[in-house]
């Protein structure tokens, strides 16, 4: 009898003693879930262990079909120009005048050096300007607007417009007017779409509200980080009466430029000597450069 009770006493303590181990257990499981699904402030999810999928969230809102386009219908910018020649210009009349523009200012590392090379022929340049840049940089847009260059719209964060909404395209437009018009005192009436890309909703748009869509017919594709007789060659051989010439006075991470600065020089006084008045955009195009 002595050695049942003891059996049956023995195996109430081990029962107890896994009971109270499982129980703890069971305690650091819930709490350690409770770690992992804390708000998202409080960890850190750059860690793998915590990745975004882990982390308990409000479901996302359904987001409203976009209206789909007919590729086949779509016109290209070719018949789009054709189409709202009015409103849409890669060149000017067929004269003796260049427009020499820059893109993507301004940009500390290069546009300074542009201006430099201008200001010493006593050339006046086109600057279409991204509205952020503006904002990271008043002093330099403040330095192209007082030294007589005319500044264009190229956008707030040089998104290709294809790509966006039309409320998007409009935001885009009038938050870099607003970053301009404090340092300038007007706003351009010129736009050049990031790409040189564009809807016919946006030229619509555009046209309705007097502006004037601004692309180009000599392209110097520097943006490839071209050297300096590479850049002079394309721009030279295409060069004509009434030509639009497309250059960048800044860029992205890691753009190199310098063959444009380089280049500069030697670009104007060929023009120069074959008889060409370099000219703002407005000017060639003979509108004004504000609304």
């Amino acid at each position: 009898m002595k050695r049942i009770i003891c059996s049956f006493l023995a195996f109430t303590l081990l029962f107890s003693i896994l009971l109270l181990c499982f129980s703890q257990t069971a305690t650091a499981y819930v709490l350690d879930r409770t770690y992992i699904y804390a708000p998202e402030d409080s960890i850190n999810i750059e860690d793998p262990f915590f990745q975004q999928d882990s982390i308990t969230k409000e479901p996302s809102p359904v987001k409203e079909p976009q209206k789909e386009v007919d590729e086949k219908s779509k016109l290209t910018l070719g018949q789009l120009r054709k189409k709202y020649k009015s409103t849409f210009v890669t060149n000017g009349p067929n004269v003796k005048r260049i427009a020499l523009t820059f893109d993507d200012v301004p940009d500390p590392r290069f546009t300074p050096q542009i201006l430099d090379v201008l200001k010493e022929y006593g050339v006046k340049a086109t600057f279409f300007v991204n509205g952020q840049r503006v904002l990271n940089h008043p002093e330099l847009a403040k330095r192209i607007h007082d030294e007589g260059h005319v500044i264009g719209n190229h956008s707030f964060t040089h998104p290709d417009f294809n790509k966006i909404s039309m409320s998007a395209f409009i935001s885009e437009i009038k938050k870099t007017e607003q970053a301009i018009l404090p340092i300038t005192g007007y706003i351009p009436k010129t736009i050049r779409p990031p790409y040189g890309e564009i809807t016919e909703e946006q030229l619509i748009w555009a046209a309705e509200h007097k502006y004037r869509i601004v692309n180009w017919n000599v392209d110097s594709l520097d943006w490839k980080g071209l050297n300096k007789e590479q850049v002079l060659a394309n721009i030279l051989s295409g060069t004509r009466p009434g030509a639009i010439v497309l250059q960048h006075g800044g860029g992205g991470y890691g753009s190199k430029l310098q063959g444009t600065i380089e280049a500069l020089p030697e670009v104007i006084k060929a023009l120069k000597n074959q008889g060409y008045e370099l000219v703002t955009v407005p000017e060639l195009l003979g509108i004004e450069k504000s609304k």
